[in-house]
């Protein structure tokens, strides 16, 4: 007997050719009825006999697209219809429930590709081919639905052949909102000496890319318009280019990304594993951080003295046929990094990069296809645990993989029918915002000094709310009362959790993973505030999601001069050196001639106390240690010394030295804390961190000849050894064997690659951030999730809020 029933399809349902593959479904089994769009997801009436309607529902969640992410299906009762066929019907608006979720851009599919250079086909090198496998998704939506009219796509009408490709259920491109071809779609510009030329025929388009890979092969500039904002483009094997784009957006040191052709032409320099190519080359191709082979020759100004390079394929047609026709002309890789003058959000308007990218690039290949929001280009790397197996590890979360939300656990989610904003840390910023077990990290939106990042920043907060219709009820934020996400947050009118940054660190591990219970979180980065006023970034915390205590912490060091020591890492030695009484080491005395009289000067700032703030982080001991190697005493980008640092280790293991060799010298002491029976909970920890050994060894292999390669590797394994060593004191005191490690001293491939794989030999459960970056890219996630189990806490009469004058809504975190 037939029956009837309503699903309601939520998750990333749109976008993602997922009425096509339901009309399919229902086609192949007899199912009549109809599906369609709607703003919380996707809509299906089915009517056949009920051992066909099991077996439908079971076909479209077991085998829904690749690019679908189903979260949920509900299934209602529902009355027979008068249909007898199964149809695919316009959107409808509006509806009760959460808004249903948009996918993410993706990168060309194969057969879009091979369309793409097929002379016979009608789009042969049109630069927007896209079907409902590829192309531009959250980029050019407006609104959702996502329909095409919700779109920038909406400005153009489809030509008849493309509509008919568009209306048919059974073709690729049946509703592919971005659909287009020569006739009817969006068209390439060259901007170049002030004048402007269209590519409105594939001619007149050809035309443009051979100009393209002239100017390229010339040692030229290109400002290339992609799917989120423009790139700055030159030949990466030209010397003289890769200066003159460093000269002119003014990035000193910090290394550049290339695109090449293929997954092969990659191993031509670098070492690609299975699952890096798997990266490279599947629907997303983020920067894929590869280690080079030792024969691999870059120019100067590339990627200076590291051991990884940054490798991206091309994700889009304008890319592939541009990559194609260079490597026509003999070219083998091609600078790609972000269209922006250093340290600005990425442009994306062609106006925009008219004035902002004019001064940096010859010419402009730019589009008539308006891009509504701003996607810096992900960047990962895979991590090898020997004996352990591998792990995606995020360096930046943007194209691709956001606004994908993270999955939350039962009990990680937030309070029914609150929705929490977390607004992130100062640098690297993200927000995040959690409605029931949804947690949507922004993109990377940069570091938050910088007044058009503030406003960048704000712009991704409003798009999120406005699209996923999220009005947040509570507020999560740093404690730093000087960060600008903080003071933002206190001047709203809502209640807010104020959360520590190292706990966010560890807490963020814990919902990535699924944790709702007690581990030791190792938090190493390069400035975090601390609950006691001073500067943090080296602890070992024993924390909950709602509660944290400082089991250890790296001893405090004096910083002359506060933030001049990050830009001058010379002075962050002294201080150092200062704290361990190692400024008399000859070794040291060589070190700081390049101060000239400058060490009197931060003596008496040390000894009066001026503008010499004390900090515990891991971070600045890395950069000191770097300085004092020579290795990097006057750093042109954020973490180069430490970046630096870490490749010389990498020289030293691949010149033969011995990375499982500890030498004893190299020991960061760990001892009882003596300050614990004088002071609060808050301010201190049961142990404490001294590196004064490390660095006393450092001085004194200096003085005697050692490579600075060697020491670097002895001064990594030293932190490798101390934090196995920690985590055992830890268990021996609790009993507890969960580890989490986050904090930017994490992204170091080496330190990564040498801790787990020794945590786990030694029976610990190692959790990492796998979804989102160690650095501060993760902190909101972390707020998020926090102020999630606080306000739960509250709610059930476990913390009460303190009745005070200056309240202001505020709700304590548990170290308050």
């Amino acid at each position: 007997m037939r029956e009837a029933c309503n699903l309601t399809i939520q998750g990333t349902v749109q976008g993602v050719g997922f009425r096509p593959f339901v009309y399919r479904c229902a086609h192949e089994l007899g199912v009549c009825g109809w599906v369609y769009n709607c703003s919380q997801g996707v809509i299906v009436h089915a009517e056949a006999e009920p051992e066909v309607l099991n077996a439908f529902i079971m076909m479209v969640h077991d085998t829904a697209p690749a690019a679908a992410h189903i979260a949920e299906i509900s299934i209602d009762e529902a009355q027979l219809e008068p249909c007898e066929a199964f149809e695919i019907v316009a959107s409808k608006e509006g509806g009760e429930g959460k808004t249903t979720l948009v996918s993410a851009d993706l990168a060309t599919c194969c057969a879009c590709e091979q369309e793409l250079f097929d002379p016979a086909n009608r789009r042969y090198r049109y630069p927007f081919i896209n079907c409902t496998n590829c192309g531009p998704r959250f980029t050019i939506i407006d609104q959702l639905p996502y329909d095409r009219c919700h779109t920038s796509m909406g400005a153009f009408e489809m030509c008849e052949p493309c509509a008919a490709e568009y209306a048919n259920p059974m073709d690729r491109r049946f509703h592919a909102q971005p659909d287009a071809c020569w006739d009817c779609g969006p068209k390439i510009s060259w901007t170049r000496g002030g004048q402007t030329l269209w590519g409105t025929t594939r001619e007149e388009s050809d035309a443009i890319f051979a100009q393209a890979v002239d100017l390229l092969k010339q040692g030229g500039i290109l400002a290339v318009k992609g799917l989120g904002g423009f790139h700055l483009v030159c030949d990466a094997e030209n010397e003289e280019a890769v200066a003159t784009l460093r000269q002119r957006k003014r990035r000193e040191g910090k290394p550049f990304a290339v695109m090449m052709a293929s997954a092969e032409s990659a191993r031509q320099l670098c070492q690609v594993s299975t699952d890096e190519e798997a990266l490279l080359s599947g629907s997303v191709r983020p920067i894929v951080l590869l280690r080079l082979r030792e024969d691999a020759q870059l120019v100067p100004g590339l990627a200076d003295g590291l051991y990884e390079l940054g490798v991206m394929l091309p994700y889009t047609p304008v890319q592939h046929l541009l990559m194609h026709d260079f490597a026509a002309a003999g070219g083998r890789m091609l600078v790609m990094t972000s269209g922006n003058v250093h340290d600005e959000p990425i442009v994306i308007d062609d106006e925009e990069a008219l004035r902002t990218l004019g001064d940096i690039a010859d010419a402009i290949i730019g589009n008539n296809r308006e891009i509504r929001a701003r996607y810096d280009d992900s960047v990962v790397r895979v991590l090898d645990f020997v004996q352990v197996g591998s792990a995606l590890q995020f360096v930046r979360r943007a194209r691709g993989y956001a606004p994908t939300p993270l999955t939350l656990a039962a009990g990680l989610e937030a309070p029914e029918g609150q929705v929490v904003c977390a607004t992130g840390p100062e640098q690297k910023t993200t927000a995040c915002f959690v409605r029931e077990g949804d947690a949507f990290v922004t993109q990377h939106v940069g570091d938050m000094e910088n007044a058009l990042i503030n406003d960048a920043w704000y712009e991704s907060l409003e798009r999120y709310q406005s699209l996923f219709d999220m009005q947040p009820t509570l507020l999560a934020c740093d404690k730093h009362p000087e960060y600008l996400t903080t003071k933002w947050a206190r001047q709203q009118a809502l209640p807010r959790v104020e959360v520590q940054h190292h706990h966010a660190h560890i807490v963020s591990v814990l919902a990535e993973n699924g944790i709702d219970e007690a581990a030791l979180g190792f938090a190493f980065d390069g400035t975090g505030y601390g609950v006691d006023g001073a500067i943090w970034g080296g602890e070992a915390l024993l924390c909950n999601l709602t509660a944290f205590e400082r089991f250890a912490n790296f001893a405090y060091v004096p910083m002359p001069g506060g933030a001049a020591c990050v830009k001058h890492p010379l002075r962050m030695a002294y201080g150092v050196l200062w704290a361990a009484d190692l400024l008399e080491h000859p070794a040291a005395q060589a070190a700081f001639v390049p101060l000239g009289t400058m060490p009197q000067l931060l003596d008496q700032m040390i000894e009066s106390e001026i503008n010499t703030p004390y900090t515990s982080s891991v971070g600045r001991l890395f950069d000191s240690a770097s300085a004092l190697l020579g290795i990097c005493p006057e750093p042109t980008y954020e973490s180069e010394g430490a970046v630096q640092l870490e490749a010389a280790a990498a020289r030293a293991v691949a010149a033969g030295a011995d990375d499982q060799a500890f030498d004893s010298r190299y020991t960061i002491t760990i001892q009882k804390n003596i300050a614990t029976e004088s002071s609060t909970a808050q301010d201190t920890s049961v142990l404490l961190f001294d590196a004064a050994p490390t660095f006393q060894a450092l001085l004194d292999d200096l003085q005697t000849g050692v490579s600075p390669d060697e020491i670097a590797l002895r001064f990594h394994n030293a932190f490798v050894e101390a934090v196995v060593t920690a985590a055992q004191l830890f268990r021996a005191l609790y009993g507890i064997s969960l580890v989490a490690l986050s904090g930017g001293v994490f992204l170091n491939r080496y330190l990564m690659e040498h801790v787990v794989p020794l945590l786990a030999a030694e029976g610990f459960n190692v959790a990492l951030n796998r979804e989102v970056p160690p650095s501060d890219g993760c902190i909101s996630l972390g707020q998020a999730v926090v102020a999630c189990a606080t306000a739960k806490q509250l709610a059930a009469g476990d913390v009460c809020v303190p009745e005070t004058a200056d309240n202001q809504g505020e709700m304590p975190s548990y170290n308050e």
